[in-house]
């Protein structure tokens, strides 16, 4: 397997799906702004949401894969029986989950929008907006069953390409609404439970070549089955700590007016750079990685966790200059429109610029946790995660009242960082981290680049500022030509210093 292949693939149709999510985003900005009603669907959707990314992008994998390869190598029934086993259990869970959900609800949306509970009208329609959400959380859970069937067999496309679903029908829920004359953010809560439906049945059937699903209700759970379930809880909170992080962060913002929008809007660019640099190097990486150690090939573990690394930072380092540098210009061209003030924008670029310092350890963090993934420890990341959450709620809680929700994309980022050194300092020690000396040089030739291309990014957004004024109607078409030519020109110069090699990322 080729990990820039199969990571260009999972990257390909992510991107597609945010592209399509930056559509659905602008019309959420151009016609509810920073309004209640906007608050409320993003504190609705944000729950949901986590879990999907939580399951969708690594986390269900990071417990489900390296279990589910070592019982496939034994032989096949086997792995069919603990897949069967695995997602019995799994639904008769969330089913339970849900019900209880949709039965304490106004419990629910206290805890992670308290600052909600002094506005009734606010608090009642995300009450509302939150039951009509919540299914999705089943199927977006099961749906990452089935993902995790495919990236066993190293196929990736699909499961990329299942959350275009749900910008597709959000997309279509506010031209239908607008059109009909109906509440856009209740249709919108409405679409994203039928979204969830349609990307489940989607899954089922890419998977059904590799996977025939057998549900069956047994009160009898095999050896296999506890050990996997025991590893889950563990790898969600620690493969998802940076969406763990968003979620603590969108209740304590919930105290300031219009913060949880401009959270929400921050949260929605810097993960386009994520979901590439962290998410799809990891989720390619994890199941060849998983079959080098438990065939005890520790050359090809090493060689895998070094191109995962290089992979990584190749993509990580120049989003984070480039959000950092350019962060007003991005957002003015992306949300500035409609019922999205100026101030608006100021506010959500400045959360993104504080974003921008922490998407390298928000990639490293996937990226790491994976190598004691491989290795069916889930506890070591359990407790890095759990400090790294701690941190990052004490920062933010000890600092609101002095810098306001800003504190909390800094306490975001301060906290990873913290944790990335953690990982590496844990992982050396363990002797878990097989380095090799190319990784550094390769690291170096890519700051190179990331340098040139910064440079050239700041000489354009000076030079055509007038352009990118927030009051130019084609500001988005100028901001999207200069980003366009800045990462041209970085991938020219990774090309010159042979960073972009395909046979350079070969695992085998």
């Amino acid at each position: 397997m080729n990990l820039l292949s199969s990571a260009s693939i999972f990257s390909f149709f992510t991107l597609i799906s945010r592209i399509l999510g930056y559509i659905r985003d602008i019309l959420i900005a151009f016609f509810l702004g920073t309004s209640i009603y906007a608050d409320a669907f993003f504190v609705a959707f944000r729950l949901p949401n986590t879990f999907r990314r939580l399951f969708a992008e690594g986390t269900f994998n990071a417990a489900f894969i390296p279990s589910y390869t070592a019982e496939n190598l034994k032989n096949k029934k086997k792995g069919k029986t603990f897949a069967d086993n695995v997602l019995s259990i799994l639904a008769i869970i969330l089913v339970m989950i849900v019900t209880v959900v949709e039965i304490f609800t106004p419990y629910l949306v206290f805890l992670i929008a308290p600052g909600f509970i002094s506005d009734d009208i606010k608090f009642n329609i995300a009450v509302e907006f939150t039951r009509i959400t919540f299914p999705f959380l089943l199927f977006v859970s099961l749906s990452s069953f089935f993902s995790g069937i495919l990236n066993s067999y190293n196929k990736f496309a699909a499961a990329a390409a299942a959350p275009i679903i749900l910008n597709i029908i959000l997309i279509l829920s506010i031209i239908t609404s607008y059109f009909l004359n109906l509440d856009i953010a209740k249709q919108l809560s409405y679409g994203v439970t039928i979204a969830g439906i349609i990307q489940l049945i989607f899954l089922i059937y890419f998977s059904l070549d590799f996977y025939q699903p057998n549900l069956k209700i047994s009160f009898k759970i095999t050896n296999k089955v506890k050990f996997f379930f025991k590893k889950l809880l563990p790898s969600i909170f620690s493969s998802g700590v940076t969406q763990i992080n968003i979620l603590v962060g969108t209740i304590i913002a919930s105290f300031q007016s219009g913060a949880v929008s401009y959270l929400y809007y921050a949260d929605r660019v810097y993960q386009i750079n994520l979901a590439i640099a962290g998410i799809a190097v990891g989720t390619v990486s994890l199941p060849v990685l998983s079959k080098a150690f438990k065939s005890k090939n520790y050359m090809k573990v090493s060689n895998i966790q070094n191109k995962a690394i290089q992979l990584s930072l190749l993509l990580s380092l120049p989003a984070s200059l480039g959000l950092i540098i350019a962060s007003e210009e991005i957002v003015s061209g992306l949300f500035g429109y409609g019922s999205f003030s100026l101030d608006d924008v100021k506010m959500t670029a400045d959360a993104l610029m504080f974003f921008g310092y922490g998407i390298i350890a928000f990639a490293l963090v996937k990226i790491l946790s994976n190598f004691f993934f491989a290795r069916d420890n889930t506890k070591t990341p359990f407790y890095i995660s759990s400090f790294i959450v701690f941190l990052n709620i004490v920062l933010s809680l000890s600092l609101f009242d002095k810098i306001g929700f800003l504190i909390i994309p800094i306490a975001t980022s301060i906290s990873t960082w913290v944790g990335v050194v953690i990982f590496l300092y844990i992982l050396k020690d363990k002797n878990y981290l097989l380095l090799q000396s190319e990784l550094f040089y390769n690291i170096f030739k890519t700051v190179i680049s990331t340098t040139i291309m910064s440079l050239v990014l700041m000489f354009a957004l000076e030079k055509y500022s007038s352009f990118l004024d927030y009051t130019y109607t084609y500001k988005s078409i100028y901001l999207l030509l200069i980003v366009g030519f800045a990462g041209f020109i970085y991938l020219l110069s990774c090309y010159l210093l042979g960073l972009l090699k395909i046979k350079s990322y070969k695992t085998d």
